[in-house]
């Protein structure tokens, strides 16, 4: 029996925001032309508007909740976009959707949300897009697969877990990996350097879910066609013209994403693992905050809200993200799991010297603070994971005494961004909320931080672990100096000797959860970009509330 007849299953969400439309690829993001998806190369197929559709970046996934995903793709002209999903491999399964029409207002990107699907289980999926000229005229299909958020309850298909609690009778393992930082300091596609193969690694590995931790792309990194290592190699980017300067109109933004899909590791990591992406500094520009005005020289279009709206509408249209609400929200992965993704760009106060003694200021800001604290003591799962895409306790300078993250820099009570953090903790402390770890990106290297209140100014909290890990693919940096506020100790550090070290020398990094599902621990692995460990810890399960 079909496994999907006895309700209805799926329902089709709505595409990307309306906008301009692009250039060429390799020549612009809104191409005629599509790319070679085996290579990376661009192809140039004879085209006429009412011809056969081509999708030209691949497919992609994105986390919803239990039961819910994102399927995305793109194609070179108009089109309604149709998928496939099922639970057999060949499809023979599968319902069919009718999703969106994609066209020049979203750059020819679309999305479907698929809702009622089994939780907790591996499910297939293939993409089409139909013309709307000559209906029945279809592209090629492309094939991806993904695997949907448990309940609460436990799970109920093909178990893949180990004995467990909770009403399920079964708990399943969940694997995840999370890095950041894409495509930055001048270090592209080479496929000299064998491209951004961290992706391939990610992939062996067979993650539940992909955490990227912002620095989805660097619309403020342009590149150049070569750059000469220190040992006199050449390095060789692939360069398309949206890339040859500072991303300031939305065709330009929507450039940024195209070009990363250029590589053939990240689109065979993005049609096998869906995404949770959170919105950081790069997508518009290094250090941002609402409200800034540019004084470089690059920049003819020097009002960073303006450069914002682009970059968020871009970054929705080439990314696997659901569109509604904020873009912070809580993604609930079975009795095991809760992934709490922070949005510290949106409601950001300027950079200063951070050492103000005003509790409405922040990163954050009041209604996502309060929903944060809100939604932690609710929730009842085992690990509470908080994305936080600037680290808690790295001093992150942004020139002149400013400070670009929360850390303010002197290790004493907290002060400016810390006052908001305090509060989070202390209030998650009184609740008696356990299991609360942080996992960050941002400084491009990786490392291991323990807080606790017995090294802290501060006493309000519950001892907890903060793993960063980066970059995926840019310069490694680092390491920062560690501000005492909250009594951190950095446990493991693995850094480049010298500054924007190149990805040919290593030192590109991610991170592994691995949360058993029969003694609920939660294992932490922080790999370089071929996968091996560089260090690992177990943390045990907190005792049950």
């Amino acid at each position: 029996m079909n496994p999907f007849d006895r309700r209805t299953l799926l329902r089709a969400g709505l595409a990307g925001g309306a906008g301009l439309a692009g250039g060429a690829l390799l020549g612009g993001a809104g191409a005629a032309a599509g790319a070679d998806l085996a290579s990376g190369r661009p192809i140039t197929p004879a085209w006429h508007p009412t011809g056969r559709p081509v999708l030209t970046h691949g497919v992609q996934s994105g986390v919803v909740g239990p039961g819910e995903a994102v399927v995305w793709t793109r194609a070179d002209r108009v089109g309604r976009l149709i998928v496939e999903v099922g639970r057999r491999p060949d499809l023979r399964d599968a319902r069919r959707v009718r999703g969106p029409v994609l066209d020049s207002r979203g750059d020819f990107t679309g999305k479907v949300r698929l809702r009622g699907l089994p939780a907790g289980e591996r499910l297939h999926y293939r993409v089409r897009v139909e013309s709307l000229h000559r209906p029945g005229l279809v592209s090629e299909p492309l094939t991806g697969s993904l695997r949907t958020a448990p309940r609460a309850g436990g799970h109920h298909g093909p178990h893949r877990g180990r004995p467990g609690g909770g009403p399920g009778g079964r708990v399943d393992d969940v694997r995840f990996v999370w890095t950041g930082d894409i495509a930055g300091q001048g270090w592209g596609i080479s496929e000299d350097f064998g491209g951004m193969r961290i992706f391939e690694a990610m992939r062996r590995g067979r993650p539940d879910f992909f955490l990227c931790s912002g620095d989805t792309v660097y619309a403020d990194n342009p590149l150049a066609e070569t750059v000469t290592l220190p040992d006199g190699r050449v390095w060789r980017n692939l360069v398309t013209p949206e890339k040859t300067k500072v991303a300031e109109t939305l065709t330009e933004f929507r450039g940024q994403f195209a070009y990363n899909l250029l590589d053939a590791h990240l689109r065979a990591f993005a049609a096998e693992v869906p995404q949770l992406n959170q919105w950081d500094d790069h997508e518009v520009t290094n250090n941002w905050y609402p409200g800034e005005i540019l004084t470089d020289p690059r920049y003819t279009e020097t009002r960073v809200d303006v450069l914002a709206a682009r970059s968020r509408q871009a970054f929705h249209e080439w990314l696997p993200t659901p569109d509604d609400g904020p873009l912070y929200r809580v993604v609930r992965y079975g009795p095991l799991l809760d992934v709490f993704v922070l949005d510290m760009r949106t409601y950001k106060d300027p950079n200063d010297g951070n050492t103000y003694a005003d509790p409405r200021r922040g990163l954050l800001g009041t209604q996502q603070r309060q929903w944060l604290i809100r939604e932690l003591t609710r929730s009842t799962a085992t690990w509470k994971v908080i994305a936080n895409d600037l680290p808690l306790g790295l001093i992150v300078p942004d020139g002149g005494g400013a400070q670009e993250g929360i850390a303010q820099g002197d290790g004493g009570a907290p002060a400016g961004r810390e006052l908001e953090f305090a509060e989070i903790l202390g209030a998650a402390h009184r609740a008696g909320v356990t299991g609360i770890v942080f996992l960050t990106a941002d400084v491009h290297y990786t490392a291991a931080h323990h807080y606790d209140p017995a090294r802290a100014a501060v006493a309000d909290f519950t001892p907890f672990w903060e793993f960063v890990s980066g970059p995926a693919h840019a310069g490694a940096f680092g390491p920062n100096t560690l501000d005492g506020t909250f009594g951190p100790e950095a446990v493991f550090v693995n850094a480049p000797p010298r500054a924007n070290t190149s990805p040919a020398e290593g030192f590109q990094h991610y991170g592994e959860v691995f949360v058993d599902g029969g003694s609920r621990a939660f294992t932490v692995h922080l790999r370089d970009r071929d996968g091996r460990s560089l260090w690992s810890t177990t943390l045990p399960a907190p005792p049950a509330g």
